[in-house]
């Protein structure tokens, strides 16, 4: 029963950066010449090459071009590109190549596809500090590759040795080069995006008063300087291999962000901040952390999507979205914020198997296990006899309450018949009336399903004495190493 809409909502959320793929579906130029890219492509003949853009951690299709007898081809449109890393791919994706556009937009490339080091671009300045660094790279690879394999196969510590030290000096002189193309075009975009790869490198490590060395200075030191060469406002940076970027991010956040929800808010807002004169990077990062922390791994995280909504959607800044994805986000967020982690749970005052009302609130228990299923759920039918074992052997002697609430009022003989069947004594089941729904719709209250995120059964949640949030959407083993945990530490400050 489970509706999963993190599959689409990011591209969506995006319209995938519609200024390339509108080059040529009749929009306004924005300056009057356009693009025009020339191709030779040895020894391909009469077949069709395609123009493709990184974006992010994604890849668009800008333009196609058909090759004729001569192996020539024209990428052409009337609206210029965003600059950034543009790739061509042939019918035999892996001979695809990679070059530049910039600010000039006509020129020429000509490429082999057996022979890659050999590829010439004419008639533009951006892709001159490139050619030299990718052909020294082309260069040296192999080198490199065959000292590593030396290295690792190396039969005696001497021969180890000297393989791995030549494999570092060769590496070293690849680093060296990268210095020496970014001393030579200063300016040159090429070199914006070698120096947004480059990891802060800290100064000697502090001694502590007690002469002891401060172990975590370069952490802090990396994550205080970690953007410092990261021009998040330019869009240029969006269309680059993964690695520029996109990895920059993941990198960032796995290894120098603490994951609580608080601190991810802040590193989140940061970012988005930084990047707000750049309208398809803020776009972007708007959408990838809204796909991210919409539907959460981790359980309290869609607290920072009810952050982006309150700070960014909520007031208006995303008007490059259509009336249905305003409506999604707009009904996700109203779904979560009843329900956040340490909140106090939403009453819910239904009836039970005898037509009586049963409110969970008058559960006086030191936890309450909380669970929206129905009888004629596949995964529920698996679910519920799980949780009553472990109700019964464990939580059940520990005082732990149980409301069960079936979302389908409509099978109440089928729901009835499974409790009695599978013995779920000791819980609190309950339903609501079709009446009692309908008059909430008309009073405009919001429902359960609305308050409790029931989207999908089961949904399991966990509450503390005060009925409190403490756990949901976890799996049952998670829910009992919550309870046990607290449970300890609550006997610990007893002692």
């Amino acid at each position: 029963m489970a509706n999963n809409p993190r599959v689409f909502l990011f591209l969506l959320m995006l319209g995938f950066s519609l200024t390339q793929a509108q080059a040529k579906n009749n929009v306004a130029p924005e300056e009057p010449d356009g693009y025009q890219i020339s191709i030779t492509l040895s020894p391909l003949k009469n077949c069709w090459v395609h123009l493709h853009s990184y974006y992010g951690k994604y890849a668009q299709l800008i333009d196609s071009a058909w090759l004729d007898e001569n192996s020539k081809g024209l990428f052409k449109g009337t609206t210029k590109l965003t600059g950034g890393f543009y790739y061509v791919s042939p019918p035999l994706k892996n001979h695809s190549f990679e070059f530049l556009v910039g600010d000039q937009q006509h020129f020429s490339v000509k490429a082999d596809t057996a022979h890659p080091e050999k590829l010439v671009i004419k008639g533009s300045a951006d892709n001159i500090p490139f050619l030299q660094y990718n052909n020294y790279v082309q260069e040296n690879t192999p080198r490199l590759k065959a000292l590593q394999a030396r290295w690792k196969g190396a039969t005696n510590a001497a021969d180890s040795i000297r393989y791995h030290s030549e494999w570092e000096k060769l590496y070293k002189a690849l680093f060296d080069y990268r210095e020496t193309i970014e001393q030579q075009y200063p300016e040159s975009m090429f070199t914006m995006f070698l120096q947004s790869l480059k990891m802060p490198q800290p100064p000697p490590t502090p001694v502590l008063p007690d002469g002891r060395k401060d172990s975590l200075f370069a952490a802090r030191y990396i994550k205080a300087h970690y953007w410092d060469q990261v021009p998040l406002h330019d869009n240029r940076l969006l269309h680059t291999p993964p690695a520029f970027f996109e990895d920059k991010i993941e990198h960032y956040f796995r290894y120098y962000v603490v994951p609580d929800a608080d601190t991810l808010i802040s590193e989140v807002n940061y970012l988005l901040l930084a990047s707000r004169a750049g309208k398809d990077m803020f776009k972007y990062l708007l959408g990838r952390f809204t796909d991210k922390y919409i539907n959460p791994e981790i359980m309290g995280h869609d607290k920072v999507f009810i952050f982006l909504f309150n700070e960014y959607f909520s007031k208006g800044d995303t008007t490059w979205l259509s009336t249905r994805q305003k409506q999604y986000i707009f009904d996700r967020a109203y779904s979560l914020m009843a329900n956040q982690i340490g909140e106090a749970a939403a009453p819910l005052n239904l009836l039970d198997t005898a037509g009586k009302q049963a409110a969970i609130y008058s559960i006086n228990a030191p936890f309450t296990f909380l669970v929206f299923w129905d009888p004629n759920c596949g995964h529920c039918k698996e679910m519920i006899p799980r949780i009553d074992s472990i109700y019964q052997h464990k939580w059940k002697n520990q005082g732990i309450g149980l409301y069960a609430v079936n979302v389908d009022e409509k099978v109440l003989d089928e729901w009835k018949k499974y409790i009695t069947t599978h013995h779920l004594t000791g819980w609190v089941h309950a339903y609501q009336p079709k009446a009692d729904k309908e008059e909430d719709a008309k009073a405009g209250r919001a429902n359960y399903r609305q308050l409790y995120d029931v989207f999908q059964t089961p949904t399991l949640y966990l509450l503390d004495r005060d009925k409190h949030i403490i756990g949901k959407k976890l799996s049952l083993e998670q829910f009992d190493q919550v309870m046990q945990a607290k449970m300890n530490k609550q006997a610990n400050q007893v002692r």
